[in-house]
């Protein structure tokens, strides 16, 4: 059996190169290096005012949000989202997330159909000094 708890995971920090605002914490509790064959996720936290970026995702996603209060936009359509809601994110269609809350927002993403994700910012990220995070790479340590 595998469980991970949200609350006790180790997160990374994240900020665009040329906009302090897009600006998250995030890690993947479950890809296909830890054992998951059909799905992954990625779980972030969002401060108030920031937001996670536009970019697509390889795979077709679902949004579980968990904490605060959301402006998602996909594809063009924009609405806002709170604790309860769930949003899906069709695959390689542009995303984004911004915090419109006052306090932290927290959102576990689900990606279906696939162990490994690929996702591609509009802007470049830091510490990575790239726009790509991919888990195939993220995790190349496991999968040998």
């Amino acid at each position: 059996m595998t469980t991970v708890n949200l609350n006790a995971i180790e997160l990374n920090e994240f900020t665009a190169k040329e906009d302090p605002k897009q600006h998250c914490k995030a890690t993947f509790p479950l890809v296909g290096a830890h054992g998951s064959r059909q799905l992954a996720t990625v779980y972030v936290e969002i401060e108030p005012g920031d937001s996670l970026g536009a970019h697509t995702d390889s795979a077709e996603e679902l949004l579980v949000i968990l904490q605060g209060q959301l402006n998602v936009s996909i594809g063009g359509e924009e609405t806002i989202v709170s604790a309860g809601d769930i949003t899906l994110v069709p695959k390689m269609v542009t995303h984004n997330l911004c915090n419109v809350g006052p306090g932290k927002a927290k959102v576990l993403g689900v990606f279906g159909g696939s162990n490994h994700i690929v996702a591609t910012f509009e802007k470049e990220w830091l510490p990575a000094n790239s726009n790509v995070v991919d888990t195939a790479l993220l995790f190349k340590e496991y999968s040998s």
